[in-house]
């Protein structure tokens, strides 16, 4: 559970573990790595970590030894993250782990205390412009680089292309922006307001693209997006539901036998605190 309210499948966490891992900015890490203190243990704290996918991505392209602290609100997630460790560190030091089960939209600076490192995966597009507001006051107050990786950005692009793809794109991207208990949801909005949120509080903010590039090799996952992006688009405008029924059964059918290219435009970020701020 990334955030309140919102509830994610292992199964689907574990089908787009492998793309996620493909498509994140590799350049980011290399920067990342340059900028982490050399001496002493890295304390990461992993935001909204599900299975802790990110943490198995990360933690091999870093050196020296470390600990993650595992944030999440899914005992469920917590416990397999747990179980499915991140390996040795890039240099062979030891990985360590902890689990915390806790609402990210609500920690304070107590919790990120002495972090060297805030990452969080997947996570930006599902918050509120509030949480997301003290989200970015919080991690900005650590004093430490964030790395925040694989936030939609409200582009979709199919191959073979259908009349049907910019509706359904529409729609879909009303749902990730809807108003629910919580507030109105960011969706691919997030990206712009979380690097203006860090730009205010002086620090220095790098983005990069970090597409999904879905092929033949990747159809149980293409199958499995499609059809959770026209459900979600439906469920926000129901009058597709009569409009999109061949349309689906269709692109399913392509997806399914790998004959549907899927393109998924990401964003990862990279903040990091200037200088002349990280030590106040």
């Amino acid at each position: 559970m990334t955030a309140e309210g919102i509830r994610v499948s292992r199964e689907w966490l574990a089908l787009r573990e492998p793309a996620d891992a493909a498509a994140r900015a590799p350049d980011l890490a290399e920067q990342l790595r340059r900028r982490l203190p050399t001496a002493g243990r890295q304390l990461i704290h992993d935001l909204g970590c599900g299975t802790g996918a990110m943490g198995r991505w990360l933690a091999p392209r870093l050196p020296g030894p470390q600990h993650w602290v595992l944030h999440d609100r899914d005992a469920d997630l917590l416990a397999i993250a747990a179980e499915d460790l991140p390996g040795e560190a890039a240099d062979g030091a030891a990985v360590t782990v902890e689990t915390r089960q806790s609402d990210i939209t609500r920690l304070d600076p107590g919790d990120l205390a002495g972090a060297t490192l805030i990452t969080a995966s997947a996570m930006l597009d599902l918050l509120t412009g509030e949480e997301l507001a003290g989200l970015v006051t919080v991690c900005a107050g650590a004093g430490c680089p964030v790395l925040l990786t694989m936030s939609v950005v409200g582009r979709v692009d199919l191959n073979p292309a259908d009349p049907l793809d910019a509706d359904v794109a529409a729609a879909f991207d009303a749902h990730q922006r809807r108003t629910t208990e919580r507030g109105r949801l960011l969706g691919p909005d997030a990206v712009a307001v979380a690097l203006a949120g860090f730009d205010r509080l002086g620090a220095e903010v790098l983005v990069r693209p970090s597409p999904w590039r879905l092929g033949a090799s990747d159809a149980d996952l293409a199958a499995q997006w499609f059809t959770g992006w026209v459900g979600a688009a439906c469920e926000q405008q129901v009058e597709l539901f009569a409009e999109t029924g061949a349309y689906a059964r269709r692109r399913l059918a392509e997806a399914t036998a790998g004959q549907l290219a899927v393109t998924v435009d990401h964003a990862d970020l990279l903040i990091l605190p200037r200088p002349d701020r990280a030590s106040e």
